[in-house]
């Protein structure tokens, strides 16, 4: 597994996806400051996994010059399916180590399908990632970015608008585009 292109592709993707298009308002910052963590999980089980973002969140708790982290995990929970189950259990994770409340995930995956979407809606892009992955975002970033940001509650409204206008096309050659040979 090369970590580098791994990072590189992620890298790619937030910049070209979730900055380029303007899916995040709030990810432009912590990627021009250098404060977001790329962490590259070995894992091929889900309790390896779980013990990596268990590192993880033991990590953030001591480094406060990281203001977010994305776990990225190329080897395990390819399938969406199985992904979306494991967020119960990485949810869980988060509640019973006494994170809950100071930490929240957010969920990224290359076949990420939004319930009541057909796969190749282009609304599923605003979470559609060259790897599974993990975002673990501090409750106190995120409380002070909403406050700070007028209507985000039309965030999502305006990226399924957004991402419609693009196509899905469009979309998939930008997730193509953002990986390395290491992810097709």
């Amino acid at each position: 597994m090369d970590r580098a292109k791994i990072i590189r592709s992620t890298e790619r993707w937030l910049e070209s996806t979730v900055v380029g298009l303007n899916l995040c308002p709030f990810a432009r910052l912590p990627l021009l400051n250098a404060s977001v963590r790329f962490s590259v999980s070995a894992a091929t089980t889900e309790q390896q996994l779980l013990l990596h973002l268990n590192a993880e969140l033991s990590l953030l708790e001591d480094a406060t010059e990281i203001e977010t982290t994305l776990l990225i995990h190329p080897c395990v929970l390819q399938e969406f399916g199985a992904y979306n189950q494991f967020l119960t259990d990485a949810e869980n994770l988060l509640e019973d180590s006494g994170y809950g409340g100071i930490y929240q995930l957010a969920s990224f995956h290359p076949g990420y399908q939004f319930a009541g979407t057909f796969e190749e809606d282009a609304e599923n892009y605003s979470n559609r990632s060259p790897y599974p992955m993990l975002h673990v975002l501090r409750e106190t970033s995120v409380e002070r970015a909403v406050a700070s940001y007028p209507d985000v509650h039309a965030v999502p409204r305006r990226n399924i608008e957004r991402l419609n206008q693009v196509g899905h096309t469009a979309l998939a050659r930008m997730l193509s585009e953002s990986c390395d040979e290491v992810c097709k």
